[in-house]
């Protein structure tokens, strides 16, 4: 289909190297797919952004349902843009929200916003930067419903973001009700979710992870949501988050979490 046609292309990113490409996701009409380095980085679906394809994605985005009543505009930063799809997610579901998106990649961003714009209406305002020092330089006024942190692909992080000091400095940007949401993709052994899981309990209130449930059994690498709030996590939201999936999914909380917490 031409339309879908005139959104593939290739850029080259300077920061890692790799080559950034957006194609048309063959099964999901309006759909599409972003890669880099060859391998799928984000899915979006320009007819139905509130429709999110990736498990880890719909997680986060049920978390932040709970950030808010239904519908109500929120205040979000971004830190990790990759395709936007959860700013789109937002919008499309809290319309009016002011959002902030930091990406390391000034050609991935530009790539992305060229090929898939962004809905009429997004009150998006995007960031080149690493992601700690850019959240140190933001206006002192901002502060935010939603952090989101998306960076972490593997075992392996930036030392200085995943530490208590950054989740100290993100969590000082929280509003009292604001939620920070991690995403850790790690191995079986879950070596970085451990550590993450503790450094957040020392910068926050309550901690609580949420994942598909064979996760936290070990038994494969994938991804591990992990929340931090500036008040005692509200157990009603362990059941939401539980009825609304994917499926099987676990949540855990209190002392429940101290079992891949170092």
């Amino acid at each position: 289909m031409p339309a879908k046609e005139s959104h593939e292309g290739r850029r080259f990113l300077r920061t890692t190297g790799q080559h950034a490409g957006i194609e048309a996701d063959t099964l999901i009409d309006g759909a599409y797919i972003l890669r880099i380095g060859g391998a799928e980085q984000s899915h979006v679906n320009l007819a139905e952004p509130a429709e999110i394809f990736y498990e880890y994605l719909r997680r986060i985005g049920h978390v932040v349902d709970l950030a808010a009543p239904r519908g109500q505009a929120v205040s979000a930063l971004h830190l990790g843009a990759g395709a936007l799809t959860l700013a789109r997610y937002i919008e499309a579901t809290r319309p009016g929200s002011v959002q902030h998106a930091v990406e390391l990649e000034r050609e991935l961003l530009d790539f992305v916003l060229q090929k898939l714009p962004l809905p009429e209406g997004t009150r998006l305002t995007t960031h080149i930067g690493d992601a700690r020092e850019t959240l140190a330089e933001l206006p002192a006024e901002l502060d935010f419903d939603v952090v989101i942190l998306d960076i972490f692909s593997g075992p392996e992080a930036p030392a200085h973001i995943a530490c208590q000091e950054f989740y100290e400095e993100a969590a000082a940007r929280l509003r009292p009700d604001g939620v920070l949401i991690v995403n850790i993709g790690d191995e079986a052994a879950l070596t970085l979710v451990r550590s993450q899981v503790a450094a957040m309990r020392k910068a926050m209130t309550d901690v609580a992870a949420f994942a598909e449930s064979g996760m936290f059994a070990g038994r494969y690498p994938g991804n591990i949501i992990v929340v931090g709030t500036r008040r005692p996590w509200p157990t009603e939201w362990s059941a939401e988050l539980l009825a609304r999936g994917p499926h099987p999914a676990t949540v855990l909380s209190g002392v429940d979490l101290d079992r891949i917490s170092d």
